[in-house]
């Protein structure tokens, strides 16, 4: 989506145990938008409407032919961290997720760590990679947002994510930081000399209300599945957040087509002008679940 080439910054130097550092291969797109909009299922097809007609007028193909007969996917979200919020402020993200379905957890829940911030050289430098003994997956991000005061521009995150099955390492659910410290070596700097634990942020659980919109084709193979989420709070069911989001996977920045580019912005700044009244600027989803006890702080 950028014009520029992140790739030569991004790929200079190793990590300590040689290994070359990791590169930006996925672009994800995120539009904020307020809560109150997604009342019921219906109110998530009306965004989409203006979705489609965006996707038409833009030139980018839209399929939906699979959506009929859908269900929401529901899905609990959790951060964590130190009653200071010493991760957040230093970049670092915690979290949790459990998906449902017909009421009762399914699968293993993912664990997802990352180091996200503005300087995508910072965030490539940073190594993420859990010391575990299971499985986990690595994956670099370039994360558009619309620009914190404007509609019809864009801002981008750089967001280096380690995630993994909780079964892989199930002290993870709840631990010391000294604990974490040891399966993510990055955190050593933030270690102090009393003993701390890491906690649900805010004592939060969020249910988050997922709804597949369809496929996007920015055309020359570049495609990305579109959702619309509602986050709220579990019990109350307070509306916290919506966002609209769609992700492309690429080998390489190479691979990303001039025009396939110049299309992908084109269609996320003519969206935001289309749901103005749908757009809030300024935060993001997991800002907002940390602003409840008006912290302000954090690298988003």
């Amino acid at each position: 989506m950028p014009t520029a080439d992140p790739k030569p910054a991004a790929a200079v130097g190793t990590y300590s145990d040689g290994r070359p550092r990791d590169v930006v291969q996925y672009l994800e797109c995120k539009i904020i938008l307020k809560p109150e909009g997604f009342t019921s299922l219906q109110s998530f097809f009306e965004f989409g409407k203006i979705v489609a007609k965006v996707a038409k007028d833009a030139g980018v193909g839209l399929s939906t032919a699979h959506l009929e007969g859908q269900r929401p996917q529901i899905r609990e979200v959790v951060f964590l961290d130190t009653r200071d919020f010493r991760l957040y402020k230093n970049a670092f993200i915690l979290r949790r997720r459990v998906a449902f379905e017909d009421g009762f957890p399914m699968g293993d829940p993912e664990i997802v760590f990352k180091f996200r911030h503005p300087e995508m050289q910072k965030a490539a430098e940073l190594d993420v990679r859990p010391q575990i003994p299971g499985v986990y997956q690595v994956k670099f991000k370039a994360e558009a947002l619309p620009l914190k005061d404007a509609l019809g521009g864009f801002r981008l995150l750089y967001s280096h994510n380690a995630q993994f099955g909780l079964s892989q390492v199930p002290e993870i659910h709840r631990a010391s930081l000294d604990t974490l410290a040891k399966f993510f070596p990055c955190l050593q700097p933030l270690l102090s000399e009393t003993q701390e634990t890491v906690e649900f942020v805010n004592q939060t659980i969020v249910e988050e209300v997922l709804v597949d919109l369809g496929k996007l084709d920015f055309g020359k193979g570049a495609s990305a599945k579109a959702n619309a989420a509602l986050w709220r709070t579990r019990g109350e069911h307070k509306p916290l957040v919506g966002e609209f989001s769609y992700q492309v996977k690429f080998d390489s920045v190479d691979e990303l087509h001039a025009k396939v580019r110049q299309r992908c912005e084109a269609f996320f700044v003519a969206l935001q002008q289309a749901a103005n009244k749908w757009v809030s600027l300024g935060t993001t989803k997991t800002g907002m679940v940390y602003h409840l006890s008006g912290s302000s702080q954090g690298h988003e």
